[in-house]
């Protein structure tokens, strides 16, 4: 473990994205699973502006753009088994997939939902075989829908129909899903009604399939299995309290909670600076060890270490971003964290790297500021000769 703190506390910037002509929060993060004898090569980004921008893993480069009117992209995922296939699910109703090898703005397949579905959170299974997506509470309805997501055709007009729904476990919207890294018919489902879900969907009927509900008291922002054989699941809440449940203790007289933080900006102790929001954890497997990361208003980034017996700070990424992080994504294999936030700015972190310009933060928060006025500026002039 001291290995592993010592590698996250020599995390430095190694590469930085250019700003794009459109600032826009880089909401979620996920990189292209390694297809054989290779390391990832892409990156996927959901941003703030309904769009999905696609980067080169190793030099931030830009490849390409999906902007998917009619609604608002949430979450974005690549394939487990082919690193050029990524997902989106949409507000319209709909989960879309995208080949970003091809140059098409339209999806390569379509997962339509029923008509009053506004899809807020979605996850693929580690197989590729099912898409879940969770909706925002509409009347009384609250849906989890499932696809079966073989086949993925390059005929743009392909939609395809659910397989069916759980309505009954969650009574307001559903923000996050997360399928267990390797159990393929295992998924979490967090909610702003308070409640964790655990569902083994290779049951008959939602009852059956139901096998644990935890309750975090508080509307949930993240959720994510830890632990050996990833048979614990934890959660985060929007007022920034932390809860960890062991699964594997459900048919024990043991109890199932591990810690229970009402709020983790009180229970972290950080010198000199403050903790003001949590953005999401990483299990890591080779340390056995569960990781939480928070951050500033200011863009620093806290990595905080979780044990049964409370949390504590393991170390602090500064001089990176100069908003609110809103997204990660963490690669174990080289110990490499990617890092997005309201500033626009897509960043690697490597341990011991070195970025080649120093004088860069400076500039492009000048940049974005300018880039603004200016832009506002070339509008109005076009209006004018309109």
């Amino acid at each position: 473990v001291e290995k592993i703190e010592e590698q996250l506390a020599s995390l430095r910037i190694a590469k930085r994205s250019m700003l794009s002509e459109e600032p826009a929060y880089l909401l979620d993060i996920d990189v292209s699973k390694p297809a054989q004898s290779e390391s990832s090569r892409f990156v996927a980004v959901s941003c703030s502006n309904k769009s999905i921008r696609v980067y080169n893993r190793e030099t931030l480069n830009f490849l390409r753009e999906y902007s998917s009117h009619p609604g608002i992209l949430n979450g974005v995922r690549f394939a487990h088994t082919c690193d050029s296939t990524v997902f989106s699910a949409c507000s319209d109703g709909t989960v879309k997939c995208w080949d970003i090898r091809l140059a098409t703005q339209k999806a390569v397949q379509i997962f339509s939902g029923y008509p009053s579905n506004v899809f807020i959170s979605f996850d693929i299974n580690c197989s590729d075989l099912i898409i879940c997506a969770g909706t925002e509470k509409v009347e009384k309805d609250t849906f989890l829908v499932f696809w079966d997501a073989r086949g993925i055709t390059s005929c743009a007009s392909a939609t395809k129909e659910p397989l069916g729904v759980y309505s009954e476990s969650h009574n307001d919207d559903i923000t996050r899903i997360c399928f267990h890294p390797i159990e393929p018919n295992l998924v979490v489902s967090g909610s702003t009604d308070g409640l964790v879900n655990v569902f083994d969907i290779n049951r008959d009927n939602e009852d059956d399939a139901l096998i644990s509900t935890c309750n975090s008291d508080s509307s949930v922002s993240f959720i994510g299995w830890s632990g050996k054989d990833y048979k614990q699941v934890y959660c985060m809440t929007h007022d920034e309290g932390f809860c960890w449940w062991d699964i594997a203790q459900l048919d024990t007289e043991e109890p199932i909670t591990l810690l229970h933080v009402l709020d983790v900006r009180d229970a972290v102790c950080v010198e000199n600076d403050s903790l003001h929001y949590l953005v999401g954890g990483l299990y890591h497997e080779k340390a056995d060890k569960l990781f939480l990361i928070g951050g500033t208003s200011t863009g620093n980034i806290h990595l905080i270490s979780c044990g049964t017996d409370g949390l504590s700070l393991v170390g602090t990424l500064c001089g990176g971003h100069a908003a609110t992080v809103r997204s990660f994504c963490w690669n174990l294999t080289d110990e490499s964290l990617l890092t997005g936030g309201e500033d626009a700015q897509l960043l690697l972190w490597k341990p011991g790297a070195v970025e080649r310009s120093l004088a860069k933060n400076a500039s492009m928060k000048i940049a974005s500021s300018v880039q603004k006025r200016v832009r506002v500026h070339n509008s109005s002039l076009k209006s004018r000769k309109k």
